[in-house]
């Protein structure tokens, strides 16, 4: 076999790729090896929703200001987004087992930390660690090609990838449901017990694949991205409250572009760099990262303004009045609907391709926006609308690594998957506030209360369906028109054409390659 095939079986029907073959002689269990990362992925992603009930009562339970408050929330958007991208190189560098389980040691760490503490600084501090337990997720998606036989590869980054809106659509119910129960650090020790069972699995079930390409970390590279990052997302998630014509908003803004222009240009000329933007240009990686923001975008929109028309009361014309615990459950199952169209999703990609698979995940997304624009004057009318995007979004998610994979060597997965997902948060960060800029440019006095005018919804719902249109058109500037079909047997027929997106040199390849349909 040659070292670029992947996915071709033996005549008797046993896996014969590296990847599968010493999974076998460790004895794994690829469907045990897929949940255990599945699970992991879901906890990680759960703590981006663990403390949305908490919000409108943190200022007390923590004696501090609103604004004070705010920051238990940023310091775990900030974290996750520095992480991801960072955590991928190292896992390139040294392994990808020993980063998943660094990454579950520092959630159970973060969740600790927030469980015993009851003032503003061990939860920022808590909570932060929580979000560098994100990198999880794109280590493990990068993780899946080399752990699975060729004819679950698809379908295990799908799933993989769907839990990170998963994670999010179960954490609400689930945090306002032990919220409403009584003790608030309830909360926390469960996620620290659901985090020391994802670190327990990790380091029993999950294979340790020689994957490991050495090197140095490139720290100029991580102070650059980690210190850009932080200047501009920080200045978009407080922008609201800071006003964003102020000095600092601007101040943060303009320093966050100087820092990423300069680290651009030392990255370009660094050998070994955290980030290698040769192959990031590359139009297939490109356009995929680009669509990777608007779906991102797309996805946040509807899990900011959904929940808010569900509770807002009736007497404003357009509110629901349900509590905190219904509006979760509603939203629920949208979570659901992301791991029923996982197997879904990677027939598509094998079938007509990652690139119209995003395409139409994007699409469905934005209808989705679409129908909760006109559609928004029950539970169960935005119950279906949830459902239609996170249909989309769960589709969109599974496609995007999929082309990633496709098209960067086997030494840089975990470093180009974790950027995709940078990316996307950058997408849902960017959501948030401008949903909040929305929300609050027409506002309604009800019992001296202020609310959002009934109309921002619906232009809420419209500036999701234009970002998740874009996202399409954006997914049509991708190479390679071509699907790489797979029979449904697994097994490649011959003249098959694979991979469609523009092919790696025998120098970037370094391991076992999959084709942009995950095989």
């Amino acid at each position: 076999m040659s070292k670029h095939t992947k996915g071709v079986q033996d005549p008797a029907g046993t896996d014969t790729t590296p990847a599968a073959v010493e999974a076998q002689a460790r004895g794994a269990n690829p469907v045990l090896i897929i949940a255990t990362l599945c699970f992991g992925g879901l906890v990680a992603s759960l703590m981006q929703t663990l403390v949305v009930p908490l919000q409108p009562e943190l200022p007390g339970l923590l004696d501090t200001s609103r604004t004070n408050a705010s920051w238990v929330i940023t310091a775990t958007l900030l974290a996750a987004a520095v992480a991801m991208p960072i955590a991928g190189r190292l896992a390139d560098m040294f392994g990808k087992k020993r980063v998943l389980l660094v990454s579950a040691a520092l959630l159970v760490l973060g969740s600790v930390i927030c469980a015993v503490g009851s003032s503003l600084v061990p939860m920022v501090v808590g909570r932060a660690v929580q979000g560098l337990a994100m990198g999880f997720i794109p280590v493990a998606i990068s993780l899946m090609r080399e752990v699975t036989p060729p004819r679950l590869t698809s379908i295990a980054v799908a799933t993989m990838s769907a839990t990170m809106g998963v994670g999010g659509a179960i954490g609400l119910p689930m945090a306002a449901a032990i919220y409403e129960s009584g003790n608030w650090h309830v909360l926390f020790w469960v996620s620290a017990a659901l985090a020391a069972i994802t670190l327990v699995l990790t380091f029993f079930v999950v294979p340790s694949v020689h994957d490991a390409v050495g090197g140095r970390l490139d720290w100029g590279g991580a102070i650059g991205l980690a210190t850009g990052l932080v200047l501009l997302l920080t200045a978009i998630t407080k922008g609201n409250d800071w006003g964003w014509s102020s000095v600092t908003t601007l101040g943060m803004l303009a320093a966050g572009l100087i820092v990423f222009a300069a680290w651009g240009r030392y990255e370009l000329g660094h050998r070994d760099p955290l980030i290698d933007l040769r192959t990031g240009a590359r139009p297939a990686v490109l356009f995929c990262n680009i669509a990777g923001v608007a779906i991102g975008f797309g996805m946040m929109a509807q899990s900011i303004v959904v929940p808010l028309l569900l509770e807002s009361p009736k007497s404003t014309g357009y509110g629901l009045g349900q509590t905190i615990l219904q509006a979760g459950l509603w939203m629920a199952p949208g979570g659901v609907m992301m791991l029923v169209f996982a197997p879904v999703s990677a027939t598509l990609i094998n079938r007509i391709g990652p690139k119209y698979t995003l395409m139409l995940g994007a699409t469905v997304l934005g209808f989705g926006y679409l129908f909760a624009a006109f559609m928004m004057g029950s539970a169960w009318q935005l119950m279906i609308a949830s459902m239609i995007c996170a249909a989309g979004v769960g589709i969109g998610y599974a496609a995007m690594p999929t082309l990633i994979l496709g098209n960067v060597p086997m030494s840089e997965a975990g470093a180009a998957v974790g950027f995709n997902s940078l990316m996307r948060s950058v997408g849902t960060t960017s959501a948030s506030a401008v949903m909040a800029l929305v929300l609050t440019s027409s506002t309604i006095d009800v019992d001296g209360i202020s609310f959002p005018a009934d109309s921002t919804f619906t232009w809420c719902f419209l500036i999701g369906a234009i970002a998740a249109f874009v996202g399409v058109a954006i997914a049509m500037l991708v190479p390679g028109a071509q699907p790489d079909r797979l029979p449904v047997d697994g097994v490649p027929e011959p003249g098959d054409i694979q991979p469609a997106d523009t092919p790696l040199t025998d120098t970037q390849l370094t391991d076992t390659r999959p084709t942009a349909a995950g095989t």
